[in-house]
């Protein structure tokens, strides 16, 4: 018998199982003359033995997360999504310092706000570079990069010494660039997984975690301004928070599995789909056809009413409470409903939550027993949280039309879409504001902007007729 074949030897039935002596292979190779393996010898002889060979290198299972997703992957993508919602928290600082330690007025309150998101227009070639590269670690570059945008952005606002309004407006562009970088690649895995899980679970958890973050960052930011009255401080926090972000994100493979990248022909086919044209164009046209006046309401909050910060904190805490209610709603049966019909509710729902500031301009609330601070508490911050939800079912309508490989590109398409948008309602509010007397927050011509606002959020309702209608997808 050659020298490299196992012995098998064959015990007597009265007599301890003792195993088999190993295989040995030759120089030359693992298989020559049609020799069988070691290692296949090895297994050869247990079975016959009948014993039960395990190998010592047995590969453990992924833990499973949400929507069977790898729990680490899932971790970063949703503490992501948690610290997206919690930029508020350096937000609200940088609102009240911008109104009341550089006395900006409410139309250049206004200005700056549009401007910190320009970057965010640029979105589709972040995506376009997330999607291009095969390798898994150019995801996590773009990622980790945005993040030390973000960070350097927010401690320079916060040390350094100028109060030129130039070098803070360029700190905050830099760090919308930052923050623009690392939500094209939170939004492309999330959309990549969701093709593994259940129609809209992992949105609706994003939406979620982004919700959570928002309410935790309004109440502890309007706290913070309360008790210390130093901004920088809270700039200081929001900081070691993004390091914390960076240190998570870097223990995670944020690629995709080594799939091909996308080729600019497949986001040409995407976007020649005309359910996935009209979707997109039909909430882009809701968002920029209604104009925006957070610059004059704020200012009117804060200097005529002279309500705290803690109250204007705590009202987009109710307000983010509201976004995990609806989007509660969704996940457990709104999201069966055909699209037409949600997008239709919703967006008479929004139109009529804007009537809620013209009440409080009016000084409705207090005809019938409500104070100021309570009904911004209460009313104030539902057309906020319509105006996040009704994002979501379009965002699992894109993820569901999508081809696999280009969901950093179209969600980056989609995401610039709604930024230009937003820029384009800004600068109709300003307009707004200025022609009928509201840029300073005056309640007169306040009142008349935000009547002018309510006709224009009903517009859209006349072309819900044009959205697609798709069959609902079957669980598996």
């Amino acid at each position: 018998m050659p020298a490299f074949q196992a012995m098998i030897s064959v015990a007597a039935p009265s007599r301890r199982l003792q195993p088999a002596p190993l295989a040995v292979h030759p120089p030359g190779g693992l298989f020559r003359n049609g020799a069988v393996c070691a290692s296949f010898a090895n297994r050869r002889a247990g079975v016959e033995r009948g014993l039960v060979l395990r190998s010592p290198e047995k590969k453990k299972k992924k833990k499973m997360g949400v929507g069977g997703v790898d729990r680490r992957t899932w971790a970063v993508c949703g503490f992501g999504y948690w610290v997206q919602g919690f930029r508020c928290f350096p937000w609200l600082a940088l609102n009240f310092h911008l109104a009341h330690g550089l006395g900006l007025g409410p139309s250049a309150l206004q200005l700056v706000q549009g401007a910190a998101i320009l970057p965010m227009v640029a979105k589709p070639l972040y995506g376009l570079f997330s999607d291009s590269s095969s390798a898994g670690a150019a995801r996590r570059l773009p990622y980790s990069l945005g993040l030390l945008l973000q960070m350097v952005s927010w401690g320079s606002l916060a040390l350094a010494p100028t109060e030129e309004l130039a070098a803070k407006m360029g700190f905050i562009l830099v760090g919308s660039v930052g923050a623009a970088l690392t939500e094209v690649v939170g939004d492309a895995i999330v959309a990549e997984l969701s093709r593994e899980s259940e129609t809209g679970s992992l949105h609706s958890c994003s939406f979620m975690a982004l919700a959570a973050g928002a309410m935790l960052g309004n109440l502890s930011g309007g706290i913070a301004l309360a008790k210390t009255r130093r901004p920088d401080l809270v700039f200081l926090a929001f900081t070691a928070l993004l390091a914390a972000q960076l240190a998570l994100a870097l223990t995670a493979n944020l690629g995709r599995g080594g799939r091909a990248g996308c080729e600019p022909a497949a986001v040409a086919g995407a976007l020649r789909d005309e359910r996935l044209r009209a979707a997109v164009a039909w909430i882009a046209c809701a968002v920029g056809t209604v104009p925006l006046l957070p610059g004059p309401v704020f200012c009117f909050q804060t200097k005529s009413l002279k309500l705290d910060p803690t109250v204007i904190g705590l009202s987009k805490v109710v307000g983010q409470v509201m976004v995990l209610s609806l989007t509660l709603a969704y996940r457990c049966g709104l999201k069966a409903v055909p699209l037409r019909k949600l997008v239709f509710w919703v967006q008479v729902a929004y139109a009529a939550s804007l009537l809620s500031d013209l009440a409080l301009v009016k000084q409705l609330n207090l005809r019938v027993g409500i104070s100021n601070e309570a009904y911004v508490l209460c009313a104030s911050a539902m057309a906020e949280a319509v105006a996040q939800f009704r994002v979501l079912p379009f965002s699992v309508l894109l993820a569901r039309l999508c081809p696999p490989g280009c969901e950093g590109e179209l969600f980056a398409l989609f995401g610039s879409a709604l930024c230009s948008a937003t820029i384009v309602g800004g600068a109709l509010g300003l307009g707004l504001a200025a022609a009928v007397g509201a840029a300073g927050g005056e309640p007169a011509g306040l009142g008349a902007a935000i009547s002018l606002q309510f006709v224009a959020a009903l517009l859209p309702l006349f072309s819900v007729c044009r959205l697609p209608t798709l069959p609902p997808r079957k669980r598996y």
